[in-house]
């Protein structure tokens, strides 16, 4: 006997440990002999993270996906794992370092930090996987992987050393994302926008030797100049001043007739004395401030790109610390005549902060007369999502991935149809960024990591009398292991080789050998950077099915079906599977890629710590049960629309899993059961032959939506039929043959209910797992006869049993006959209790034939007090249109007409009212402008709703105005 209430908090382990101990999810469990492959590989989460709603979105609509073809006999496969996370995983040791008082990473050295970081992985590292498990995610566990295991490591050190042996991984000096507080490069994905109050410092650069322009001062009303001054100085404007130390030109316009004559011609730099020339760029805006640009290659990527156009020298003026370095610094000092104002400049600043030579830079300029103006000006600046600082781009010495070269056949698996975008119009994102993209920089400054397989040695000659060292130039060996690397660097010196720990190292040991007349060892070291986490993840689709080796899942299991991703990573991961995919295993990775929206507070606003709007996951599981989360996520997944998710609609989806519980305990108590080699064509009861044909449509409809990754369609479809159609409807017109029927009716309505229920539990299985598993289980509890040949996530997928239309037909009529009558007493506010006399018009006979049958159920349903045929409508009554027929309520005699209409005016000015006030907002141009876009959509979805109250209380005052003159 089924419990009188579901207890999600009970069940949903049980039901865990009972797939667990069946092995339920692991690959090909439940497939039929011989079937074909479909498998998703999960976006591995970090090591150090734990599940949030964008995880439990992502995962529950994968786990839908998967289950549904697991029913459907595929030999499935649900890949899971962790990433490393390089940046965050270190963090968080360094962090548990310092609260314990331990020594820090350098004090303990490289060996010892990554053993200890190992250890916290094996204590703390993947939480969120188990997290995963109380969603009830059917991945096939024992297949877990981590993105630094030693199958993947082996993977990555095999794609890389290819790449670089095909020159499509190269070093090169270039500008990165520089974190000045973690001291690495970071990607883009790691940079945060915010919003700064800050100012836009305009300087005078004087011209070089007297020259002068005529600068426009007025203009006349056709936007002509129409007043000059001249000027020996050309006005650059800066948010950045400290940076100017480090400009090699101004950019103009070739097209600004202001600065015409001043291209290739000079200014030269304040505080330092450089001369740098003025170039002709379209990077520069003519109507942009002065017009004119500083251009500082090494501090900014736009004027980076500026510089390799115009063969500038790149100075960087910063260390890795922020702090600005002149001193000894060749690029900054070569080609700048020694001066007093030199001297000054570097002693004023040398090895100061980054923002204190802003203050102080800005006033020196002020005293010497060449601050034109300062504006405030708001503006977005880069900061590091986990240092927390602003980000400096920084000319460094990294790793890169020549992007476009792999890009390119990635762009065609698209373009060509071979892997297709849901929703498509990520179709263009995809093309936007691929045919810009640039060299990738895959080297970080940590030590956690894939360490890159790289050596290096000095460029060395040997004699037998010493040995002269070019140290500031390399050889690089690339190989995969330490002792493969010592082997080449022997064949490349013809001599033997020492390892040493960096190239300080290296100096020092080769100052060491300076007099001695044998020859000595030369020193090599190995590249202290580790890998960008996206370069192991960039892997995913076949390193974690045991590529480099040619392994039976690999063959069967890749490429995979489809990637359910969020669009932030389009970029930063699903385009670089596409890429490593086509370039290893000469296909793409998934032949679909679907697009998930973003789960946003129930205001539409992005969640976030800062604004405590944050709705934990695991949370709502604890109060509402893991069932009741997944359908909300399902339900509200529409493509291409954010979920705006509050905990009410989670509520409301614990409702429908009691709902459906109820509903079975009810077949239960009504002696419900499906007896061996019963068939749901041969039934002969009209309510009946109505539920297998809906049944039938119920299926189809939630199965293509499925297949069209429809994922809201599919919920609301399974949710209408299971709410209204199976527990309203029909299991309430069963209710008078279980009491009253004939034995033979009796018998048949309990078998088909049985049977509906557990059509209902299979097709809502994917998205409610624990419940219907718990369901298909205790149904036939103690039912030797009757009991499961399998587990219900090995049972197939429900195909439809056909149907009969006319049925069909006869029960639909009854259904929207009594929906249309609830509705108008609801509307007219007839009071609950009163039973209406039901009048009929015009009625064929087959409308008098299904009056006969269904008389009692329209007296008990409708709240009719009799049902009766007429030739004309009764006088005061509101009439309803179906078919051939008018059906007539005689409702004078049971409301106030007066009151009512009074209560109706009133209410259509309120949301008259309504109406006018958010028309007023939204005609707002400012309003629309400034405010949140989320807010702006809020506006227009609540007008629509109250627009479509409004119609309804036009139509019942349309229906009152009717009866009144009746």
């Amino acid at each position: 006997m089924l419990d009188k209430t579901y207890d999600a908090a009970t069940v949903e382990p049980r039901i865990a440990k009972t797939w667990d101990e069946a092995d339920a999810f692991k690959a090909g469990a439940g497939a039929e002999p011989g079937a074909a492959s479909y498998s998703i590989v999960i976006p591995p989460p970090n090591v150090t993270g734990s599940l949030h709603m964008g995880h439990a979105l992502n995962n529950t609509l994968q786990d839908i996906l998967i289950r549904f073809e697991r029913m459907r006999g595929r030999d499935v496969l649900w890949q899971p794992g962790m990433d490393h996370a390089g940046i965050a995983t270190q963090m968080v040791v360094e962090r548990q370092l310092a609260e314990r008082q331990e020594p820090g990473r350098r004090d303990m050295g490289r060996e010892a930090f990554v053993e200890r970081v190992w250890d916290w992985k094996a204590e703390s590292g993947g939480m969120i996987l188990n997290q995963l498990k109380r969603l009830g995610a059917s991945c096939d566990w024992s297949r877990e992987r981590f993105t630094m295991d030693e199958g993947l490591s082996r993977a990555v050190l095999e794609v890389f050393i290819s790449l670089y042996r095909d020159g499509l991984i190269y070093k090169d000096k270039r500008l990165v994302n520089w974190d000045p507080k973690l001291l690495t490069a970071i990607s883009d994905l790691e940079v945060e926008q915010i919003e700064i109050k800050g100012n836009l410092w305009h300087f005078r650069y004087p011209l070089e030797g007297g020259e002068t322009f005529q600068a426009p001062i007025a203009w006349d009303e056709d936007g002509n100049p129409a007043e000059f001054e001249t000027r020996d100085y050309i006005t650059v404007a800066t948010t950045r001043p400290e940076t100017m130390l480090g400009d090699t030109a101004v950019a103009v316009n070739p097209e600004d007739p202001r600065y015409k004559g001043l291209i290739g011609k000079h200014v030269v730099l304040p505080l330092v004395g450089r001369r740098i020339p003025i170039v002709a760029d379209d990077y520069a805006d003519p109507d942009a401030g002065s017009g004119a640009v500083k251009i500082t290659p090494a501090h900014d990527f736009n004027d980076f790109e500026v510089g390799r156009r115009h063969d500038l020298p790149m100075i960087s003026v910063l260390d890795r610390e922020a702090k600005v370095r002149l001193a000894e610094n060749p690029e900054f000092l070569e080609g700048v005549a020694q001066s007093a104002e030199l001297s000054e400049t570097i002693s004023a600043y040398e090895g100061c902060d980054r923002f204190d030579v802003r203050k102080r830079l800005v006033a020196r300029m002020e005293e010497l007369g060449l601050l034109d103006r300062i504006e405030p000006h708001t503006h977005m600046v880069p900061h590091g999502d986990r240092g927390g600082v602003p980000i400096e781009p920084l000319l460094t010495d990294q790793w890169y991935v020549d992007a476009k070269t792999l890009a390119q056949p990635a762009i065609a698996s698209v373009r060509e149809g071979r892997t297709n975008f849901v929703p498509r119009n990520w179709d263009k994102t995809y093309y936007e960024w691929m045919e810009n993209i640039q060299p990738w920089c895959i080297s970080r400054q940590l030590w956690w990591g894939h360490r890159i397989p790289a050596w290096y040695g000095f460029k060395q000659t040997v004699s037998s009398v010493g040995i002269s060292s070019e140290l500031f130039e390399t050889e690089i060996f690339v190989e995969k292991s330490e002792a493969e690397a010592l082997e080449a660097a022997r064949e490349k010196y013809g001599a033997d080789v020492v390892l040493v720990e960096n190239q300080a190292a290296a100096v020092e040991y080769l100052q060491g050998l300076k007099g001695r007349e044998q020859p000595q060892p030369l020193p090599i070291w190995r590249d202290e950077d580790v890998l960008d986490t996206w370069f192991s993840s960039a892997l995913w689709p076949f390193s974690t099915l045991g590529w480099p080796d040619k392994t039976p899942e690999l063959a069967n299991y890749y490429p995979t079906s489809v990637l359910i991703t969020g669009f932030d990573i389009i970029f930063f991961w699903v385009a670089r599977m596409m890429m490593f995919g086509d370039h290893y295993m000469k296909t793409e990775p998934f032949h679909t890629v679907y697009i998930h929206a973003l789960v946003r507070d129930e205001k539409g606003q992005k969640m976030s710590k800062s604004k405590g709007n944050v709705i934990d996951p695991l949370a709502l599981v604890d109060e509402y049960g893991a069932d009741a989360l997944r359908f909300t996520l399902a339900a509200m997944a529409a493509q291409g629309r954010d979920i705006k998710l509050a905990t009410g609609r989670v509520a409301g989806y614990r409702n429908f899993v009691t709902k459906l519980w109820n509903a079975a305990r009810f077949v239960e108590m009504n002696g419900g059961k499906r007896p061996a080699g019963f068939d749901p064509v041969g039934v002969r009861e009209t309510v009946n032959r109505w539920i297998v044909t809906e049944t039938g449509r119920c299926v189809a409809e939630v199965t293509e939506a499925l297949e069209g990754f429809r994922f809201n369609e599919a919920a609301g479809a399974a949710y209408r039929f299971v709410w209204n159609t199976y527990c309203d409807w029909y299991l309430e017109l069963a209710k008078p043959i279980f009491g009253e029927g004939s034995e033979e009716a009796r018998e048949e309505t309990r078998a088909t209910a049985a049977w509906v229920l557990d059509e209902v539990l299979k097709i809502l299985h994917p998205f409610m797992p624990f419940m219907t598993e718990e369901l298909w289980a205790r149904t036939v509890e103690g039912d030797t006869e009757a009991a499961r040949e399998k587990l219900l996530v090995h049972t197939r997928w429900p195909v439809s049993a056909g149907g009969d239309q006319s049925s069909a037909s006869e029960i639909n009529w009854l259904v929207d006959l009594i929906t249309s009558i609830r509705s108008v007493r609801a509307e007219m506010n007839v009071p609950a209790g009163a039973r209406v006399p039901l009048v009929v018009t015009g009625a064929g006979e087959v409308t008098r034939q299904r009056l006969a049958t269904h008389e009692a159920a329209l007296l008990r349903l409708a709240r009719a007090e009799s049902v009766s045929l007429a030739d004309v409508p009764p006088r005061g009554s509101v009439q309803i249109v179906s078919g051939e027929a008018v059906f007539c309520l005689p409702l004078a005699d049971f409301i106030d007409l007066g009151a009512e209409a009074a209560r109706l005016a009133k209410e259509e000015a309120r949301l008259d009212g309504e109406i006018a006030r958010i028309d007023k907002k939204l005609g707002n141009p400012a309003f629309v402008a400034k405010a949140p876009e989320e807010i702006v959509v809020a506006e227009q979805e609540k007008r629509a709703e109250l627009v479509e109250l409004r119609d309804k209380v036009v139509e019942a005052r349309k229906r009152l105005a009717d009866l009144s003159h009746a």
